[in-house]
């Protein structure tokens, strides 16, 4: 009996399966090389498709960038607010707890963060716009948690938090990459990685105040 077109991909491959093939290359493709710079039929050259197949998956090229955001978003936002909204008595430091929570939802898919942090996609695009909603949705969550810190030490300007919280995605985005070039570092050996030179930043930053 022939397996309905609706369920069959190419060379047996169900198409479900065939879909997350596609996905996974594409979403390593968009983080790697930037939406500009990645092509459809690259990403069908590395699962062994034709560009026609994966346009008949996806749509256009925006539409499979879309397809590999949405479920990178929806994981890095859910990771975010869930470590975020654990009890102060857990045993990590919100900060530390954010960033385990950040490495395990990329761990197995690295590259994703940069599909989230991309500055090629086309301004005003669906794209951007929908890129642009999950960057504001973490950066708020990053706010709330830098504005609590800085009342701890009595500051009040808006404009310390508003730094705190550019420089935090900074250090994010930059912890990720090295990651990235680090695939033998589990999320638990980052976050104790980060731990270490957290508390070797407060020492520096101890020596210099006196």
């Amino acid at each position: 009996m022939t397996t309905p077109p609706s369920k069959a991909g190419t060379k047996g491959v169900p198409r479900a399966a065939r879909e997350r093939q596609l996905l996974d290359a594409a979403t390593e493709e968009f983080g790697r090389r930037g939406y500009e710079a990645t092509t459809v039929a690259a990403v069908a050259t590395r699962v062994g498709v034709t560009k026609p197949l994966l346009h008949h998956y996806f749509g256009s090229k925006q539409d499979l960038y879309l397809a590999c955001l949405n479920p990178v978003g929806d994981r890095l936002l859910h990771a975010v607010r869930t470590a975020m909204t654990e009890s102060a008595s857990a045993a990590q430091p919100t900060a530390l707890r954010v960033l385990h929570a950040l490495f395990t939802a990329l761990d197995g898919q690295r590259e994703a963060w940069f599909v989230l942090y991309d500055t090629t996609l086309p301004p005003d695009s669906d794209a951007a716009r929908r890129a642009a909603y999950y960057r504001r949705a973490i950066d708020d969550l990053a706010a709330t948690g830098t504005a609590d810190l800085l009342r701890t030490t009595g500051s009040g300007d808006p404009l310390d938090a508003d730094a705190l919280a550019y420089a935090w995605r900074g250090l994010c985005t930059a912890l990720v990459r090295w990651w990235v070039s680090h695939p033998d570092q589990s999320p638990e050996a980052m976050t104790q990685r980060c731990a270490r030179l957290f508390a070797a930043g407060r020492t520096l930053l101890a020596e210099a105040s006196e």
